[in-house]
């Protein structure tokens, strides 16, 4: 994968970043992408820190042949690893709003996907096997919800 796949792109309301080649599962990375999708940045955050904390279950929704269920979900499960990514890449597409001077408070993951990176070789005594590669992508808008609110809230104040 060579640069981002979202066309759509703003520069003055839009921050990005790109996870390239991260050591993780990219079936559980899908996932989680459809489960925090269009999901304020702290809401997200949290969500994955439960996950990893072994308190929510990221609900399993295209690859899920012989899962266990999880309570009012269905199939599930807690990817522990690829949701620390996932947080760190929240970070850093955060950390480049808020260079951009954009309000990191309110800020909305608009795209995020993931797509199968190349498959370097793990050598060991006997065999060889491939490893888990990832491609990740994240695009954080600020949101208009919260804008209109305060500008609402300002309005009554004077």
């Amino acid at each position: 994968m060579k640069g981002y796949t979202y066309q759509k792109y703003d520069k003055e309301h839009m921050a990005r970043a790109l996870g390239v080649a991260l050591p993780v599962s990219f079936k559980q990375s899908v996932e989680i992408c459809q489960f925090i999708k269009d999901r304020e940045t702290g809401a997200a955050k949290k969500l994955l820190q439960s996950v990893v904390d072994k308190k929510t279950a990221v609900p399993m929704r295209r690859y899920n042949s012989d899962l266990g269920h999880k309570r009012k979900i269905g199939p599930g499960r807690h990817p522990k690893n690829t949701s620390i990514e996932f947080i760190k890449l929240i970070e850093g597409a955060e950390a480049n709003a808020q260079f951009k001077g954009m309000n990191t408070s309110n800020l909305v993951i608009t795209h995020i996907s993931a797509h199968k990176a190349g498959k370097s070789w793990h050598f060991g005594r006997k065999q060889r096997t491939k490893m888990k590669r990832t491609n990740i992508e994240i695009v954080l808008q600020e949101s208009k919800q919260k804008e209109k609110q305060t500008e609402k809230a300002n309005s009554t104040k004077k």
